[in-house]
């Protein structure tokens, strides 16, 4: 079974707007918008005042390890519109962003890619706006 996840109800409302566009319904030919709807619908939702501070919330800014090849990665966390892989903004509807989203310090994420399992731990959270005060992210 898989850990549960946290969402603040501010990300989950500008999510569920996301993964159901202007038709109201999730595109069944979109892979990453069925994923991200599976997460928002098994996550616990909190107010952003009472999300733990070291939970990965949109905009959060967290470093990943790969724990078969030891590289580590920092990213933020962002809405598709504001995702610049250069930049290290990844979007919540990439693999790997989706699965971080409601992922804590110190879990472990198992997800399958193309070319087989991925295998990442969420070393540090760096900046957090909700942890930081920054409720209107």
């Amino acid at each position: 079974m898989a850990r549960q996840i946290y969402i603040t109800e501010s990300d989950k409302r500008r999510l569920a707007k996301l993964v159901n566009g202007s038709t109201g319904q999730a595109d069944p030919d979109r892979k990453d918008i069925e994923a991200l709807a599976a997460e928002l619908a098994r996550a616990s939702v909190v107010s952003s005042q009472d999300i733990p501070p070291d939970v990965v919330t949109m905009n959060s800014r967290v470093v990943l390890r790969d724990l078969d090849t030891a590289e580590e990665m920092t990213y933020i966390l962002a809405f598709p519109q504001n995702a610049d892989i250069d930049r290290g903004v990844i979007s919540v509807l990439a693999p790997i962003g989706t699965a971080i989203l409601g992922y804590a310090k110190g879990d472990v994420i198992t997800w399958t890619v193309p070319s087989g399992i991925r295998r990442i731990s969420i070393e540090d959270i760096l900046y957090q706006p909700e942890a930081a005060g920054d409720h209107h992210l």
